[in-house]
Parts: structure tokens; C-alpha cells; sequence
């Protein structure tokens, strides 16, 4: 099936960009001597899991269900790591995973006899209280008042407290970047060096988190396979990186079509897709998502705004401009719609989930999963 034939809404996943990608990765990883795992949080369609096995080291869970899953469809390194974890999880987590990283020392401590005994590798995540976040609060683990990691002073009294603290932990963890260049990974981990480089002298690995934009066009690869050899030969320890972003960042698209246009001062165009359904992260972080063949607001003579067809009134995806007149019945795409758009989707308002395409390398669309009314309502009963 060609792209053109794709019902909508449909998400596609663009193989060859995806390859692309992990092409990138699979470079740092030679390069540098360090392992990176899919952050299955951001992407997680598990039908291309065996591909970018042949590439990256394995998948990080931010909970059990994950864990499952890149334990059932990678089975390669499976890590885990969660704000807290229920005691019945950690039972099944102990069985499934190579790493479980805690966010606090009474985590730690609740558990840590259980994973030794599973042979589990024991990480703790600290916060090097070091933002480089910008404007993006929401997405800053490093805020005042932050309840991701420990800090060093809470390290160190739980440390005079207990000086077992650290017996049996192999690793730290920390993540504090969200789309990011290598530059601000660079300043991170100089101040995670000065206060916490008394203990990675006796662990055996790090995690650097993710949040590191690698494939980008602008990424300074370089550098970073620079920080990690420095790391690497300075503690002598494994280095980790989980991105999620990096390895689908503009591998999808969102195919959609205009149903009706309003208007009411400005043009706005109602589509059969949503913001708030299928790329949530449009409202929640905000952004303007980008769209094929279109261009901003007043660059070109036809101007629309998007919306979708929920009864939400701030249902909107964005303003856009364009060398035509768009009319009822067009299709548009979206772009970079692989990552946090089908992980987050939901059917508010009963609006149905899009369809899920592959692209293949040679153009053919494969359908890999169709949503029906069960799905809908089965969700709540």
C-alpha cells in the first residue's frame, strides 16, 4: 500500500529514518565503548523491537508493564527505573530485570535484599541539582523541590545515618535533560563529578539518563562520545545512555484529513485527528507540531488554523500557512509523530485511535494494528 492510500487518521513509522537513527546511535556506542537502551516511554511499537535490537543494547521500563514487554519482544539488557515501586511489582521486576534503579535511599533499602538475591545490578538515581531545562519546568527533574533523586546532602546524612547504604549498589543514575545537546550533558556532568564523584569511584556502572536529542541534525556527537570516554577512563566504570527520543525523532508522521472549515475570523480547519487524542504532548509541553509542506502563520498566502473534531474548544494543534487553498477532503501530515504521540493517545470524546502503519524502505505501507469501537469501550468496563 502506498502513503497516499493510508486511511485516516493513520500513524506511519518511517523504517528508513529509523535506521537512520540508529545508525547514529549504534556509532556513539562504538565509539565510545558505552551501551544505549530504548526508553520504551517514548516509543514503544514493539513490531520494530527486533530491529532496533540489531543496533542498541536493550530498552529501560519506567515500570512493570515496560519491563514485560522489553523483557517479552527485545529480550536484550532490560532496565527499570520508577519514582517508587509496589511491593507485589518488585516481585515480578526481580525476575525480568538486569538493572533496577531507585529514587531514594528508603526505596533502596526496602529492596535491596531482594534484588541481590536475584542477582539483580542495584542502581540509586541522585539529583546533581543542576538545571539546564530552560523554559520547560514541567520537564526539569532538577527544580526546587524535585522529587526525582537524591541530592547530596540527603546522601550524606543517610550515609552518617547508615554507613551500609551503598553496600551492594553498582551504579548511579541521574537524568536531567529533556531534548537536549551535548553541551548541557557537558555541564551536568562536571557538578555530577564534584558531588558525587567520591562514590562513582567505587560503583562499576553509570546511567546518564535520557533526554540527549543524538540523532538531531545539530547533535554534537562528537563531544558526546568525548564526555563518555572521559567518564569511562576517569571511574573506570560501564557508561549507560536510555534516549527515547533519539531513536524515532522524526521517524513518524500523523496522516489526516479536513472534514469541514469554520470561519469565524480566522479559517480554521477541522480535521479527523486531535491534540488532545493523539498528540497530547502538543498541549501538555506546549509545541507547534511540524507539518508537511506548510510553513508559520505568516509566510505564506493561505493561512488556517488546525484543530480536530472533539468538543474540547482549546483543541487546537496550531496556525500554518500555506502556497494553497486547502479545501474539505485534503489530507495533511504531520511530522515527528513517532515519539510521545501513540504511548500517550487516548479516546476522549470517543474519538477513535488512529490506525498504525510501517513504512517499509521501499515505500510500501504495512498495516500493523487497527483500533475499532471494543477498544474504545472496553477501556472502562
Amino acid at each position: 500500500m502506498l502513503l497516499s492510500q493510508v486511511e485516516t487518521p493513520s500513524y506511519i513509522i518511517d523504517e528508513g529514518k529509523l535506521i537512520k537513527n540508529l545508525k547514529v546511535l549504534e556509532r556513539v556506542q562504538q565509539e565510545a565503548g558505552c551501551k544505549i537502551l530504548l526508553a520504551q516511554k517514548a516509543f514503544s511499537n514493539f513490531c520494530v523491537y527486533p530491529l532496533i535490537g540489531q543496533y542498541l543494547a536493550g530498552t529501560t521500563a519506567s515500570g512493570l508493564y515496560e519491563a514485560r514487554l522489553g523483557k517479552e519482544e527485545m529480550g536484550k539488557e532490560n532496565h527499570v527505573f520508577a519514582p517508587a515501586y509496589k511491593e507485589a511489582d518488585m516481585d515480578e521486576l526481580v525476575k525480568l530485570c538486569d538493572h533496577i534503579i531507585f529514587n531514594s535511599v528508603a526505596q533502596l533499602m526496602k529492596y535491596k535484599d531482594k534484588c541481590l538475591k536475584a542477582g539483580v545490578s542495584i542502581g540509586l538515581r541522585v539529583n546533581p541539582e543542576c538545571s539546564t531545562q530552560g523554559d520547560h519546568a514541567i520537564y526539569d527533574p532538577c527544580s526546587k523541590g524535585s522529587r526525582l533523586g537524591v541530592t547530596l546532602s540527603n546522601l550524606q546524612q543517610a550515609i552518617e545515618n547508615n554507613p551500609d547504604v551503598l553496600k551492594g549498589v553498582d551504579g548511579l543514575h541521574f537524568h536531567t535533560l529533556c531534548e537536549q545537546n551535548s553541551d548541557d550533558l557537558e555541564t551536568t556532568i562536571e557538578v555530577v563529578k564534584e558531588k558525587f564523584g567520591q562514590y562513582l569511584n567505587k560503583m562499576s556502572w553509570i546511567n546518564m539518563g535520557g533526554g540527549h536529542h543524538i540523532s538531531r541534525e545539530d547533535y554534537d556527537v562528537n563531544r558526546l562520545i568525548r564526555i563518555i570516554k572521559d567518564v569511562k577512563e576517569t571511574y573506570d566504570v560501564d557508561v549507560y545512555l536510555e534516549p527515547g527520543e533519539a531513536i524515532a525523532l522524526n521517524a513518524g508522521y500523523l496522516m489526516t484529513e479536513v472534514l469541514d472549515i469554520v470561519d469565524n475570523e480566522i479559517k480554521t480547519l477541522i480535521l479527523d485527528t486531535s491534540a488532545a487524542c493523539h498528540m497530547p504532548d502538543v498541549l501538555e509541553m506546549p509545541y507547534r507540531p511540524p507539518l508537511m509542506n506548510s510553513y508559520e502563520w505568516d509566510k505564506k498566502p493561505y493561512k488556517y488554523r488546525l484543530s480536530s473534531y472533539t468538543c474540547l474548544a482549546g483543541d487546537i494543534i496550531g496556525d500554518y500557512s500555506f502556497n494553497r487553498e486547502i479545501k474539505v477532503g485534503d489530507r495533511l501530515v504531520f511530522e515527528d509523530m513517532a515519539i510521545y504521540s501513540m504511548v500517550k493517545n487516548n479516546t476522549f470524546n470517543g474519538i477513535p485511535l488512529p490506525s498504525i502503519y510501517l513504512q517499509k524502505q521501499d515505500g510500501d505501507c504495512q498495516l500493523i494494528k487497527k483500533f475499532g469501537y471494543e477498544d474504545f469501550k472496553n477501556r472502562l468496563s
